[in-house]
């Protein structure tokens, strides 16, 4: 069922359309969070409130865009102000994970140099200015091409062509200039 006609019928009072929405979008929307916030726990919160805000905000939806760019656009602004919010647990929490949950493949030297690279990238990615780190996410995560990450971020494709390669520089640097 095209997203029009379900949002038509959210609108006209079918709880089970949104169900319907949600489903079709709930991965994606994960997999975008999971871009920023770099926990499923966090994620899957996060993106359980995306989607609250999404119920409460169709009636605003004009469909002047896709309703796919609409929700991405709510997905990464809630996602930038949750991490915002919570910049200093995500170390604890990231710690706690490595001591507290061992894994039976991995030593405990393996799971700490995996989680100390693993933490580099993400720093290096958490790093990057706000809009190479958005279009960065839609591309690498979600796979998105550049035309929809132009539309999801209001700007050209030609620009989001530029700060996708600025951000493929700078983490170049970042992660090459640390051991």
């Amino acid at each position: 069922m095209p997203d029009e006609q379900l949002i038509h019928e959210i609108l006209s009072g079918d709880t089970s359309a949104f169900k319907t929405l949600m489903e079709k979008y709930q991965m994606q929307v994960f997999r975008t969070v999971m871009g920023f916030v770099h926990s499923k726990e966090d994620a899957e919160d996060v993106t359980q409130d995306i989607f609250v805000k999404v119920y409460q905000s169709l009636a605003s939806y004009k469909g002047e865009s896709e309703f796919s760019t609409w929700l991405y656009r709510i997905t990464v602004n809630m996602s930038i102000n949750f991490v915002n919010r919570n910049r200093k647990n995500r170390l604890l929490q990231s710690l706690e994970d490595i001591f507290f949950k061992p894994s039976s493949e991995k030593t405990p030297l393996e799971q700490l140099e995996e989680w100390e690279r693993d933490q580099r990238i993400r720093k290096a990615i958490d790093s990057l200015p706000e809009k190479q780190r958005m279009a960065f996410i839609l591309s690498k995560y979600e796979e998105l091409p550049q035309k929809t990450i132009a539309s999801v971020m209001n700007t050209t494709e030609g620009a989001v062509e530029q700060l996708l390669q600025r951000a493929k520089n700078n983490l170049q640097k970042k992660l090459s200039t640390h051991p």
